[in-house]
C-alpha cells in the first residue's frame, strides 16, 4: 500500500448547509473524497487571493514584509 505524506490532521466542525455545499461540489467534480473536495476547495480559494506555494528550501526568515531596501520582500505576496 502507497504511503501518503498527509500526517497532519485538520479537523474542522460544518453546519449542515455548509457540509452540503462541499458534498454538491465534491459530487459535481467527482472527488473521490470529502477530505480531497476540501483541499482542492483550499487551493482554489488561496489561489484567488493571489496566494503561492512556497518554493522547496524556503526558511521563515525569507519571508517578511519589506526587503532591507525597502521593496517587497516575498515574491509569494499578492500581485494585485
Amino acid at each position: 500500500m502507497v504511503e501518503l505524506e498527509r500526517a497532519d490532521r485538520l479537523q474542522i466542525m460544518l453546519n449542515q448547509d455548509e457540509l452540503r455545499a462541499v458534498e454538491n461540489f465534491r459530487f459535481e467534480k467527482r472527488m473521490p473524497s470529502r477530505a480531497a473536495a476540501v483541499r482542492e476547495l483550499l487551493r482554489r480559494g488561496l489561489e484567488s487571493e493571489g496566494f503561492s506555494l512556497a518554493p522547496e528550501g524556503v526558511r521563515s526568515r525569507d519571508f517578511g514584509v519589506v526587503g532591507g531596501n525597502g521593496s517587497e520582500a516575498s515574491s509569494l505576496q499578492n500581485e494585485d
